[in-house]
């Protein structure tokens, strides 16, 4: 079964830049999104951002459109989260999940319904 495990989080200054990977084992199923999540502190979970491990079209909240980057490397089984000129509202446990394998539906990138297995999260914590 595939398993997740985060890392890159840390303390960081506003305007400064985080790189989040997520390392995939197990299988991989091409097709399948791969996505980012976050929850502050006393909030839901949010989405950030996905992309399939094809590498199409990537999503985004529009909160972090034009300072977030999603990337993959499937030869390397790793998700990546580029993060740059981070706000304190940034602050929160980064999570990675992967796109259940089958379900009924279509592909609603925020739903984290459509999401299994996932990380146990990295901190990151943006200083003002």
């Amino acid at each position: 079964q595939e398993q997740l495990v985060e890392s890159g989080g840390g303390l960081v200054e506003a305007g400064g830049s985080l790189t989040l990977s997520c390392a995939a084992s197990g299988y991989i199923y091409p097709a399948i999104h791969m996505a980012w999540f976050r929850q502050a502190p006393g909030k839901g979970r949010e989405f950030v951002a996905a992309i399939r491990w094809t590498g199409d079209r990537p999503y985004y909240v529009d909160s972090v459109k034009g300072r977030f980057t999603i990337s993959r490397e499937l030869a390397k089984r790793t998700v990546y989260l580029q993060m740059n000129n981070l706000k304190p509202e940034d602050t929160a446990v980064y999570y990675c999940a992967a796109e259940k394998s089958f379900y009924e539906g279509t592909y609603d990138a925020p739903r984290e319904s459509l999401y299994d297995p996932w990380g146990p999260g990295t901190q990151v914590t943006v200083s003002s």
